[in-house]
């Protein structure tokens, strides 16, 4: 089974965390199933980018992005040549390591 190492994130994962992964699964549900609470204002559809997060190792085993995707990502914050929507990277047969940026772009959050 292989694993999702998260990095660090003075919010939603302080000490980071060492997660088992089901092959197939988005890095979002992932996340959000060990209580890792990512934002996903779209619901998962892939219409926002405030699941963005950058893939530090094992990229090249992810599904290629679609163009949707794509388009999505170029508005990111902090975006980098191995960002992903986690709501749309499936994981596949190797561990990946995995930032959350510090910021994202949320539009409708309220509260703030």
């Amino acid at each position: 089974m292989p694993q999702l190492i998260v990095l660090p994130h003075m919010e939603l994962c302080p000490d980071g965390a060492v997660l088992d992964a089901q092959a197939g699964t988005s890095i979002c549900d992932t996340l959000l199933e060990n209580g890792i609470e990512i934002e996903h204002a779209c619901e998962k559809s892939c219409a926002c980018t405030t699941c963005h997060v950058i893939v530090r190792e094992g990229f090249d085993s992810l599904p290629e992005a679609t163009e949707t995707e794509d388009d999505l990502l170029d508005k990111a914050w902090g975006l980098e040549p191995t960002s992903r929507l986690s709501c749309q990277a499936l994981v596949g047969d190797e561990d990946l390591v995995v930032e959350i940026p510090k910021y994202t772009i949320n539009m409708v959050k309220e509260g703030h």
